[in-house]
């Protein structure tokens, strides 16, 4: 028997980059057929029906992860049943694949699909050609074009969540490049990843455009539920430890008492500490905590 030897940390690392690239490419051609789309669209008059979602939004921050088969998907369940599973015990769901792969026309058009019938709402994660390649420099036409997902959802649209890097620290000059160029149409909510982003002054140009500051409990940043709209936004990584904390019932307590406090017309929540299956299991929680309050 002839052994081959194992891939080294450079090699995969290597091969990771090159899958990367690729997909960069095959993104900037999916955001072209968007643009093309929108535009016709647009010429032809077609409007979106507007999206009224609950009060209470709480789901997983995507569904479909192999380690959850055997646990929260039974072991002999098809991958192709497991959204319908997902979806008896959520209403929502934060998509983070469109954040590496632009999805296409057919994709939008499948998630539809497997929500008829349904009560679902799509968060949807805007992608990384805006926020971590281009960095919201020159993008209001890809974000334009990226929200026109939110026509062919229609009611199943929730929020755009645009997650930028821990290496992008505040500045006034980013903060209105940002918000110059969001679409005020759609259901904006921006993460931040530096701690300086929480500060008086985001807030307040925050408010007066409309925006949704994302909240959330994330290693080494502040955890204030913050209200600059109507609805709210929090997102649950973990903390200490990224995706990899199980929140106390205790923990989850004191969050719902400060939610509770700003009086939002709408909140979001998505947990994100997929590790172990938390996500699902502290989602479950806090709903009954949240309603119970």
């Amino acid at each position: 028997m002839i052994e081959t030897a194992s891939p080294t940390i450079v090699e995969r690392r290597a091969k990771k980059a090159e899958r990367r690239i690729k997909q960069r490419q095959i993104t900037l051609l999916r955001a072209g057929k968007m643009h093309e789309a929108r535009l016709l669209a647009q010429k032809a008059g077609n409007g979106a029906q507007a999206s009224k979602p609950p009060a209470l939004n709480i789901g997983c921050s995507g569904w479909f992860y192999w380690h959850l088969k055997g646990s929260f998907y039974p072991t002999q369940m098809p991958t192709k049943e497991w959204f319908a599973h997902y979806a008896s015990h959520f209403s929502t769901v934060e998509l983070n694949a469109p954040f590496y792969s632009w999805p296409t026309l057919g994709t939008v058009e499948s998630w539809r699909k497997q929500a008829e019938g349904r009560e679902m709402v799509y968060t949807v994660k805007a992608s990384e050609l805006v926020t971590h390649i281009k960095k919201f420099e020159g993008t209001k036409t890809l974000i334009r074009d990226f929200g026109y997902i939110a026509d062919l959802l229609g009611p199943l649209m929730g929020c755009f969540l645009f997650q930028l890097p821990p290496s992008y620290h505040y500045s006034p000059a980013r903060l209105r490049d940002i918000l110059e160029q969001l679409d005020p149409q759609r259901r904006n909510v921006i993460e931040f990843r530096h701690a300086s982003w929480w500060n008086d002054e985001v807030y307040a140009a925050f408010r007066k455009a409309g925006a949704i500051f994302c909240s959330c409990s994330g290693p080494r940043l502040p955890d204030a539920v913050v209200k600059t709209a109507d609805d709210i936004y929090i997102r649950f990584h973990g903390v200490d430890r990224w995706y990899r904390h199980d929140y106390s019932h205790d923990e989850l307590v004191d969050w719902a008492r400060r939610i509770h406090q700003v009086q939002a017309k709408h909140v979001w929540i998505y947990f994100n500490n997929d590790f172990n299956g938390y996500a699902v299991k502290n989602a479950t929680m806090f709903r009954e905590i949240l309603t119970a309050t």
